[in-house]
């Protein structure tokens, strides 16, 4: 049951909403009182019990829950969301929250014959970082963002230290940290606090796409000091405290959501 309405009238912009970081917290906003605008990537076949699971959150915090299965990355899909957003019923200045949790890239080496070329290295970048800034550009000129705007991205370890075929996914993710910085102080005027979560080795899909991902997975549980994996719902708890009003003041942070795995 709903624990809250705190943010009863006001909406989520979930990009990459379907599994993992971003459905989890889709959930625990909705369990808040927020509405959820999700955008994501499936098939007709997966999208079935997504949509059930979606209509049941929607139903037991009597909250709106909209699904977009559309290209997140595309400028003209952005567009045509944006507007279709205002024709179901988000009013200018209530989106509080926009969630960047798009994992889309390309897992390959530097070198050999399935190298990374120049292109898949400019995709994975956009698809991870730069595209943030262009959401948070067209939500601000359609006037939607909330007075008091929170503005997350999701970047992970991998970012700082090599992982097996995680290099261009590494260059995007050091850019959005970058990036999420110059927004924080370029997008401060408007009332929009950025920040960025660095999530813990969490059993994703995403992150079970990765070579090697077993082994870090197990490195992840050995090496937590409170001894177990970071969930999906442990980061979904930070994405809900970033949007309450106690967290008012924090803007350009790098947050560490992992139990203290990053200290070892």
């Amino acid at each position: 049951m709903s624990t809250g309405k705190q943010f009863s009238g006001l909406w989520a912009v979930i990009l990459g909403g379907s599994s993992g970081f971003g459905f989890a917290s889709a959930e625990r906003l909705a369990a808040n009182g927020m509405n959820i605008a999700v955008l994501y990537r499936e098939t007709s076949i997966s999208e079935k019990p997504l949509l059930s699971r979606f209509n049941a959150i929607a139903s037991e915090n009597q909250v709106t829950i909209s699904p977009f299965n559309v290209n997140a990355l595309s400028a003209d899909t952005r567009r045509d969301t944006l507007r279709k957003l205002e024709t179901e019923g988000i009013k200018k200045g209530s989106v509080k929250v926009l969630l960047h949790s798009i994992a889309r890239g390309n897992l390959k080496p530097l070198t050999g014959d399935d190298a990374l070329t120049t292109e898949d290295i400019q995709f994975t970048t956009y698809a991870m970082s730069n595209s943030l800034l262009d959401w948070t550009r067209d939500l601000l000129a359609a006037g939607l963002f909330h007075q008091d705007t929170r503005i997350i991205g999701l970047t992970s370890e991998g970012a700082h230290k090599y992982w097996e075929g995680y290099a261009a996914v590494s260059l995007a993710k050091a850019s959005l940290e970058s990036l999420a910085k110059y927004m924080a102080v370029e997008f401060a005027p408007f009332g929009i606090k950025t920040n960025i979560i660095q999530a813990g080795i969490t059993p994703t899909t995403s992150l079970k796409m990765i070579p090697g991902s077993e082994k870090l997975i197990e490195i992840g549980n050995s090496r937590n000091p409170l001894g177990r994996i970071t969930q999906p719902e442990d980061v979904a708890k930070v994405v809900y405290l970033l949007t309450t009003d106690d967290a008012f003041w924090v803007n350009g942070a790098l947050i560490h959501v992992d139990g203290g795995e990053h200290c070892r």
